[in-house]
């Protein structure tokens, strides 16, 4: 959706503006010069004609730059992503098992995420410097000057309407949008990978020397067996009212004639 935005808002684009040319002989005063381009801005190649203001005679002028390279850029990354996303979205629905098959499907798709991530950035850089030299060349009070009878005092040239640019700016905001939008998926694509689980594992011989350090220790079950203290058959002793001592053994404690 977001691509779709980006690539419609930027090569569905028409505008224009307007100027009025008062000459000093009204009769010769054209006060509706309109001029329309639109996507992919060879402003070179739109033309229009202006009074001169000397007799009936007219000029032909013609706006000035190139900028479709950056447009057409811009709107050719998008077109890529939208595709893309549209057969990444079949295959996440429909091919799950192959797309996991060998990490192969995962792997290629962070690598396409990266690439288009990089892509994104540098044509919306590419889009919006080209954008802000379209404003340039259409501002119609930079393209008044191009006209010979605007140089003499005598006649008044006015801007009468200048170009909307608003679906342009919308261009330029979507294109940066989706930069975020596929830098921040680059995230969960790598997660996809595998490469993320398998970091956080701990290595074999680790678990080795752990396992080995608590059978060396004192928690090893085997000291609970028959041969530990716990288990012998020992005696302990007390003192009886006569002074004697008395050993309990397995059997109970002995009698004091018995120890006599």
């Amino acid at each position: 959706l977001f691509a779709i935005f980006a690539f419609a808002t930027c090569g569905g684009y028409s505008g224009g503006l307007r100027l009025s040319v008062d000459c000093a002989n009204k009769s010769e005063s054209d006060l509706n010069i309109d001029i329309a381009f639109a996507y992919p801005f060879r402003l070179h190649q739109v033309n229009f004609d202006a009074p001169t203001c000397e007799g009936k005679h007219r000029e032909k002028l013609s706006l000035i730059g190139d900028f479709s390279s950056s447009a057409e850029f811009f709107v050719t990354i998008a077109v890529f992503a939208f595709l893309y996303s549209l057969a990444a979205t079949v295959v996440y629905i429909f091919f799950q098992n192959k797309y996991r098959e060998n990490n192969r499907g995962p792997l290629i798709d962070f690598i396409v995420t990266v690439v288009f991530s990089f892509l994104w950035l540098v044509s919306s850089s590419a889009w919006a410097k080209g954008l802000s030299d379209v404003k340039i060349a259409t501002d119609p009070d930079e393209v008044l000057l191009l006209m010979s009878a605007c140089k003499q005092q005598s006649n008044k040239c006015l801007p009468v309407r200048s170009p909307v640019m608003s679906s342009l700016n919308t261009s330029v905001v979507f294109g940066f949008l989706n930069f975020i939008l596929w830098a921040g998926n680059i995230w969960f694509v790598f997660k996809e990978t595998g490469w993320h689980s398998s970091g956080q594992r701990h290595p074999p011989d680790t678990m080795e020397k752990q396992s080995s350090s608590y059978n060396q220790g004192g928690y090893n079950q085997d000291s609970y067996g028959p041969a530990g203290g716990y288990n012998q058959p020992g005696s302990y002793g007390q003192v009886d009212e006569y002074g004697q001592s008395q050993s309990y053994g397995q059997s109970g404690p002995t009698s004091f004639a018995n120890q006599i």
